[in-house]
């Protein structure tokens, strides 16, 4: 068992999930929550992070697809490594792989991307809750490790009682936890359904991590007290604003300086470093700087952008305070 900052023991995911707080989780997203990303928030509140979605078939298949797809360090946890497969034993041989690397796994049967359905992806497994047993029993045969946490990720079935037997189902057969995004394979932008994520809390004894359109550390407690679940999962909240987790209203300049400097000693494509400065200055930036901003296309414009337009911004502050 490793340890944090502070130097007390590291808590498993099962421990902070089973703890008396709500578990604050970075939600895996696709291009975004790679290992830089990652850093950051843990620095910032974040609980537990997620990997982006892997394909398993790719990651078994490909040294160049493990190497591209999944990196960490030791300020990469604790961590959780989603993969999207299309049999069991895949993502039990996946997972066999990541686990001297990583704290848990999750299996993601929740993508309703019509690419991810049509190779039998993501939300298609929804549709055969009896195989869904199989590839948590495969994987907890071969990772038996009770600090090591097996989940899955879902949506909502369009008949609730469904949607309760398969959650039902995956406990008995030694899921640790269950991911749910309250929203069924069809539905998009629409309300949430916190109602039946909370009727699933109700109905199983292992943890359960709520999902969808929280933005803010309020509503993640909010949400947690209303639905009593465990933990809370959020994606592009912590997009526009890393640092959400820790209370903060916008992203600030501080997390951003972390965010550049995370990005330089680990080496990060100017694409993804650029991307994750406009997702955070979105809120912090009127539509003109937003404008001026997202046309740079080198990581010198971009600093330069930065000392002058935020650094110094927030240092002359700190100095009339």
């Amino acid at each position: 068992m490793g340890h944090n900052g502070s130097g007390e023991p590291k808590k498993t995911i099962m421990q902070l999930l089973e703890g008396s707080e709500v578990t604050k989780i970075c939600a895996p997203m696709v291009r975004y929550s790679k290992l830089q990303f990652r850093n950051l928030v843990l620095k910032y509140g974040c609980d537990i992070a997620y990997t982006p979605m892997i394909i398993s078939e790719s990651f078994l298949q490909s040294e160049m697809c493990r190497n591209n797809e999944f990196t960490t360090n030791k300020s990469d946890t604790p961590l959780v490594v989603q993969f999207a497969a299309s049999n069991p034993k895949d993502f039990a041989d996946a997972s066999e792989l990541v686990a001297p690397y990583a704290d848990g796994v999750g299996l993601n049967s929740g993508c309703p991307q019509r690419w991810a359905m049509a190779d039998g992806y993501g939300a298609k497994l929804l549709k055969n809750p009896e195989q869904l047993k199989d590839y948590v029993r495969f994987t907890r045969a071969k990772l038996s490790a009770e600090d090591f946490a097996i989940s899955v990720k879902i949506r909502l079935h369009k008949d609730m009682k469904t949607t309760v037997d398969m959650c039902q189902r995956l406990e008995h057969v030694g899921v640790s936890y269950i991911d749910v995004h309250g929203r069924t394979t069809d539905e998009r932008h629409q309300p949430v359904h916190y109602d039946h994520i909370k009727t699933i809390r109700e109905n199983v004894s292992i943890p359960v991590v709520a999902n969808g359109d929280v933005t803010t550390l309020d509503e993640v407690h909010e949400v947690s007290q209303y639905t009593g679940c465990h933990g809370v999962m959020v994606a592009r909240g912590l997009l526009a604003n890393p640092a959400m987790f820790d209370g903060h209203q916008y992203t600030p300049a501080e997390c951003i300086k972390d965010w550049v400097e995370i990005c330089m000693n680990l080496g990060t494509p100017f694409t993804c470093f650029h991307n994750h400065l406009i997702y955070m200055m979105d809120k912090v930036a009127t539509k003109s700087e937003k404008r001026f901003f997202n046309s740079l296309q080198s990581t010198p414009a971009v600093l330069e952008y930065l000392e002058q337009n935020i650094f110094c911004h927030s240092e002359n502050k700190k100095q009339e305070s």
